[in-house]
């Protein structure tokens, strides 16, 4: 950016040179700030622009321009709030000094007078998906049927997705540059791929397998004959390792994926005796050429300060909310804890966080050879530097090095003066499988902290890391066997988004404070080991053995600093996460509780096992819970030997049901979880699972 000062109409006086002087010098440095608040967005190359009315589809929401671009970024690797980007020093430079890369741009903005502020999604492996999941539209609208309700759209947001992630198979990505030793040569190094099939394949891809896709492409093997290559087979966890000899597997280039399962990629790893469902598989290999992934916090900061600060930016924004959800919560943690929430200029770059289910997580993004897409499920992507120390937002003592000093996810933010407005979500789902009660207990799970008066921690009883539609329906495998022991649960996240978005908006903007923090704890007996859950009993459902835990990982001397050399790492010890405990029908307490589960007509749980079909029933399943909708009278009860009290000596009738049912929804939205404008909808779902549960004269 240029920025200019005429200085040929000042008038002349006696004290005209000092004058001049100093206008010299204001000018110069005004030019300084404007473009270190520019924050090195060299260029912005519009790729598209398509036009919506918004009147046709949800009235009243105005026109929007869709912009898809390519924003193009300088960064100097010394300068100090990029130092913490892992091997930036080791990637190439321009003629400046300065690195270059890029990163794909999903922009709606109003074509009229807007809110001034931008909800920034954080894309979840190359996918946006917040205008479909709030405003019930689709995730990339070509028309104006597709934008939904608008309800984002007509409170004057601008919506944006960037892409941070460089594996991404497809979609929004982050093109980085490859880091290389003096002289240009390549950078060589140890990396895991660990994977658990669901039915037998003979082939395996290197990338991180996301259900029946790829979430995150592949480093390539880089010395195939190499001694370190390693493949080991487990049946647990952290059970015992049985090497797999060298003589039956190889590398493979490329193959038409497994029945159809996984698109195609490559590079793949081959067995000759098949890789058997239910088994947990483990490669360790040799690669080279990382990419300088940390860029992807840089590409964040920048762009934000850019579409805050910069005359030239798209849309005039004033305050940015990033919201991110499982993947790209724990993206926005690690934001957060690597000090990224300070622009070039010293200046608060995301004024509110929502980060959704991404329990006490933070993520593989900023490491050498990291691979972002890789997460911590209960069978895959297992000892990651995901679930680590520390977990709170305020600082902690780790209960594992206590000559240690105590550490916090917003240390760096608070030591710079930019801590934002925080809200951290979850479902049951992250307490059983993404070690969520850290976040609000010590390390050691012995007691409940404080959190930041800029943090809110809203845990949402009863639903799943994702939701389905209702009724939900066992999900299957691609040969169609059912991948999962029980329905999943179908409780929607969408009404609560809507009430985030808005109490975000009312705190940063006018200083509202949002509702009050609702989560449980182990003072008043809420959050408890899996020995203390108290389950029902019911028929044919069996409780998992263990949930999800926070590690102390050991990579090798340099890991702290980004350098990961011990694969697989050593496991030093667990931090002990707890779970809900739960009431007399298994739904969990201490927590923000939909109708559904204040009059309840179902169980609602955290968890789900693996189908006996895909190998380890006992072991949990990823992302799911459990919907056990209860018996319907006492003979059916009775005859199932189902504890739970029936639906039909809970209510004489629908009437009375729907009586309870909007009680309980009436205090959400005084208690503003839910916003008043969409209790009408949640009120009518009463009748369509009322008619459902009960399977005879349905209510009209």
């Amino acid at each position: 950016m240029f920025f200019y000062c005429n200085l040929r109409r000042v008038p002349y006086t006696s004290g005209t040179m000092t004058t001049l002087r100093r206008l010299t010098f204001l000018c110069l440095l005004l030019g300084l700030l404007s473009s270190i608040a520019q924050a090195r967005v060299v260029s912005v190359e519009i790729l598209s622009r398509t036009m919506l009315n918004g009147n046709s589809g949800p009235v009243g929401a105005g026109a929007y321009e869709k912009i898809v671009a390519r924003v193009h970024f300088a960064v100097l690797p010394a300068s100090t709030p990029n130092r913490g980007i892992v091997d930036l020093d080791k990637a190439p430079r321009n003629d400046g000094g300065e690195v270059e890369f890029s990163s794909d741009l999903f922009l709606l903005r109003p074509a009229g007078k807007g809110n001034g502020a931008m909800l920034l999604e954080i894309p979840n492996r190359g996918g946006k998906g917040i205008l479909s999941l709030v405003d019930g539209g689709k995730a990339n609208p070509a028309n104006d049927e597709e934008l939904g309700d608008g309800w984002l759209l007509k409170q004057g947001y601008t919506v944006a997705a960037l892409g941070w992630q460089w594996d991404v198979a497809d979609g929004l990505q982050l093109h980085a540059p490859i880091a290389y030793e003096k002289g240009g040569k390549s950078i060589f190094g140890l990396l895991r791929d660990d994977f658990t099939p669901t039915q037998k394949a003979t082939d395996w891809p290197l990338g991180h397998v996301m259900g029946a896709r790829l979430g995150g492409t592949e480093y390539p093997v880089a010395r195939p004959a190499d001694d370190s290559n390693v493949l080991t087979v487990r049946d647990t966890p952290h059970g015992p390792r049985t090497v797999i000899p060298r003589t039956q597997w190889s590398f493979q280039h490329s193959v038409n994926g497994q029945n159809g399962r996984l698109e195609a990629s490559d590079r793949f790893v081959h067995f000759d005796g098949g890789f058997q469902a239910g088994k947990i598989y483990e490669l360790v290999y040799v690669v080279k050429d990382p990419v300088v992934a940390g860029l992807g916090f840089a590409a964040v900061r920048d762009f934000v300060a850019w579409m805050k600060h910069s005359p030239d930016a798209i849309e005039p924004i004033k305050y940015v909310y990033a919201e991110g959800i499982s993947q790209c919560g724990r993206f926005l943690r690690d934001f957060l804890y690597e000090g990224f929430n300070a622009d070039e200029s010293g200046q608060m770059a995301l004024d509110g966080v929502l980060a959704h289910v991404g329990g006490g997580g933070r993520g593989s993004f900023n490491y050498r050879f990291a691979q972002p897409s890789r997460d911590a499920q209960p069978m895959s992507s297992i000892d990651w530097p995901t679930d680590i120390f520390p977990f709170t937002d305020l600082p902690e003592n780790d209960p594992d090095h206590p000559t240690q000093a105590k550490l916090g996810l917003l240390d760096a933010a608070t030591a710079e003066h930019v801590v934002p407005k925080i809200f951290f979500s979850h479902t049951s789902y992250e307490y059983w499988g993404r070690a969520a009660s850290l976040i609000h207990t010590t390390a050691d799970g012995k007691a409940d902290v404080a959190i930041s008066p800029n943090v809110r921690i809203y845990f949402y009883s009863g639903l799943q890391h994702f939701s389905v539609p209702f009724p939900p329906q066992i999900p299957k495998e691609p040969n169609g066997a059912p991948s999962a022991q029980q329905m999943p649960t179908p409780l929607p996240i969408r009404w609560f988004w809507r009430a985030m978005i808005a109490n975000m908006d009312a705190w940063v903007r006018s200083g509202t404070m949002p509702p009050e923090s609702r989560y449980p704890k182990i003072a008043d007996g809420t959050l408890v080991p899996i020995a203390k859950l108290a389950f029902p009993a019911i028929p044919g459902v069996r409780v998992p053995d263990s949930n999800s835990q926070g590690w102390d990982l050991d990579f090798g001397p340099a890991w702290r600093q980004g350098i990961l050399s011990k694969q697989p790492p050593r496991v030093v010890a667990a931090y002990a996460a707890l779970v809900p405990r739960v009431d007399a029908d298994g739904n969990d307490l201490g927590g923000i509780r939909l109708p559904e589960i204040v009059a309840p007509l179902a169980t609602y749980t955290g968890w789900n096992l693996r189908s006996a079909a895909t190998g380890a029933p006992g072991a949990r399943t990823a992302f799911l819970g459990s919907f056990l909708p209860l018996p319907r009278n006492a003979n059916e009860a009775a005859r199932q030997q189902d504890s739970r009290k029936p639906i039909e000596d809970r209510y004489k009738s629908y009437d009375e049901y729907r009586g309870r049912f909007k009680t309980s929804l009436a205090e959400l939205v005084r208690e503003r979880y839910i916003l008043a404008e969409d209790s009408d909808r949640l009120l009518e779902r009463s009748r369509e699972e009322w008619n459902w549960s009960m399977r005879q004269s349905p209510v009209n």
